[in-house]
């Protein structure tokens, strides 16, 4: 069965190796039109047990800021097992 808690983001970390390409043509510097992809790092507690989970977000997509509260879906077995939403 899933349960619900929130989660607080730890960390957020740039992709900068994963660049991709907005734009055709650059007419601007090296990073004209470029969008990275991030890896968020939420910490989450479930009873008295912490857990971290990442998630990979796409370029171009929001990002949440760091110690922000997120929603975490988690299996009550087996809370290591979560999904961030």
């Amino acid at each position: 069965m899933e349960k619900e808690t929130t989660g607080t983001v730890v960390a957020v970390s740039k992709q900068w190796w994963l660049k991709v390409n907005t734009k055709p043509i650059r007419t601007g510097g090296p990073l004209d039109g470029a969008v990275f992809p991030h890896i968020v790092k939420v910490k989450y507690t479930v009873g008295a047990q912490e857990y971290i989970k990442r998630k990979w977000i796409g370029a171009g997509l929001p990002v949440p800021s760091v110690d922000s509260s997120v929603k975490i879906i988690y299996d009550e077995n087996k809370p290591s097992k979560a999904r961030i939403m």
